[in-house]
């Protein structure tokens, strides 16, 4: 007797109609409004700016996170559906926090000279400030930031209604693991308290770098790649709320909303400012493929379409910003540092991860999909029952994914093994995801064909020759996008 976890095929809404909307969702949304992409400058061979926003708007990115503020690429937006996050330099925090006057000058430079023609939806004060051991720098972070808020409010206008925050990385964290441990760091509490009530009032987010690759270079196990890729795994079961996580992305997002809630303000909104996965690494860097950074960003963008969220903030996408657009040739450290680009500067893709907007892809949201060879997902010859348990589980408890079918009375319960039912689910998910070739990969257990699993599959996953011997009932289907 075989079980999973159906997921979203348990829901009360039920049937068909429920699974048709989720997969509407998933494959037919337009822009994504969660979707954003980090435009770092440490490099000497960035396209020119009308190039960059040319491309953005080939895509479905609909958001723009800068280190600073560049004029060039500001303007190129102009008039287009994407919003930029400007930043302001740690070392003008002091000035702007010592002086009211320093911080409307900033604005009237930095700001109201792009708005409203260009959407400015929000200002980073500084950059990983609470983690860079300056006490001083730290203490002048919240004065800034309501020197620079109520510059903007003065201002009116379109200035009035963004956002001023600061982005921290996960290194605010005293805990993270399990998730429901989250807690912030009791050195910078004192910050965080003020600064948190700060983003209450305005309704501002809490910015934080969930970066699952670093998870993995201190844990380089295979099954903690795959819980770190969103592939197929066995899951990891926080013992204090009894939730089981698939993925490192939400582990990571769900402890910081523990640790906002331990500090009284599980009220703030979360925007990841940066998450990516590099293409390149050094010999001690395991993981650092091409293959890899398409797996997690494609995997993370899908899950992000999905609206399923994370258990502790379900039913809505978090703000994503993707890093980065382009590798960043002149930045320093390990090869990693220099190998996170989405693109090259040349503008060809460094992998496809399913944001170009000119066709329905990974998830949908209008991403180019280029069509698998084969048309249905089976299990892989070869592959161990227990690897096919894994998988079936795994494909189960995403969204888009009905395995109803396979539980006991469904259509399709019989043949009543892990390999029939493990390929039902695998192709259920392939081809809700949009039948990508890494949408059937589950590490190397699946594999594509061009044979209808009805007439050749199934038959031969039940042990028998051909279909005449196995009178599939009509309700039992493999769909085919």
């Amino acid at each position: 007797m075989l079980f999973c976890s159906v997921g979203i095929g348990d829901d009360k809404a039920g049937g068909t109609d429920f699974l048709a909307r989720a997969i509407a969702r998933v494959v037919c949304a337009g822009a994504q409004p969660y979707i954003g992409v980090n435009y770092g400058e440490v490099a000497d061979n960035l396209p020119p700016p009308e190039e960059t926003a040319r491309l953005l708007k080939s895509t479905a990115i609909s958001k723009v996170r800068l280190y600073g503020v560049d004029a060039g690429l500001i303007r190129a937006l102009a008039g287009s559906n994407i919003s930029v996050v400007v930043g302001v330099a740690n070392g003008d925090i002091p000035s702007l926090a010592a002086d009211p006057a320093a911080a409307s000058r900033w604005l009237a430079a930095n700001v109201l000279p792009f708005v409203p023609a260009t959407s400015i939806s929000a200002v980073a004060v500084g950059n990983e400030v609470l983690e860079s051991g300056d006490a001083s720098l730290a203490a002048a972070l919240l004065p800034a930031m309501q020197n620079l808020r109520a510059a903007a409010v003065a201002a009116g206008g379109a200035a009035a209604g963004i956002r001023f925050s600061t982005v921290n990385t996960m290194g605010v964290m005293a805990q993270s693991d399990p998730p429901s441990t989250g807690a912030f760091h009791p050195d910078i509490a004192p910050q965080l308290q003020g600064i948190l009530g700060f983003l209450s009032k305005t309704s501002a987010p809490f910015m934080i770098n969930p970066y699952p690759w670093f998870a993995y270079q201190s844990d380089p196990r295979p099954d903690t790649l795959a819980f770190c890729l969103f592939q197929p795994n066995a899951g990891r079961v926080d013992a204090g709320s009894k939730i089981k996580y698939t993925n490192m992305f939400d582990a990571q997002l769900d402890a910081v909303k523990s640790a906002m809630v331990r500090s009284g303000y599980g009220n703030v909104d979360v925007v990841v400012a940066e998450t990516g996965w590099p293409t390149k690494g050094d010999a001690g860097e395991p993981g650092a493929t091409v293959e890899n950074a398409r797996a997690y960003v494609s995997n993370l963008v899908a899950h992000l379409r999905s609206g399923v969220g994370t258990p502790l903030m379900p039913g809505k996408s978090v703000d994503t910003y993707l890093f980065a657009l382009y590798d960043e040739d002149l930045k320093p450290g390990p090869t990693s540092e220099r190998s996170f680009g989405l693109y090259h500067t040349d503008l060809t893709m460094a992998y496809d991860a399913g944001l170009t907007s000119s066709a329905p892809a990974s998830g949908g949201g209008g991403a180019a999909a280029p069509k698998a060879s084969g048309g249905w997902c089976v299990a892989r010859d070869g592959a161990t029952d227990a690897e096919l348990q894994v998988d079936l589980d795994y494909a189960c408890s995403q969204v888009g994914v009905d395995c109803s079918a396979i539980q006991p009375g469904g259509a399709c319960f019989e043949p009543n093994t892990v390999r029939a039912h493990a390929a039902y689910a695998m192709n259920q998910l392939y081809q809700a995801a949009g039948r990508h070739p890494w949408n059937c990969d589950f590490r190397a257990s699946a594999t594509l064909t061009s044979d209808n699993p009805m007439i050749h599959a199934l038959p031969k996953l039940a042990g028998l020759s051909d279909a005449s011997h196995f009178p599939l009932q009509k309700a039992c289907s493999f769909r085919r996008g």
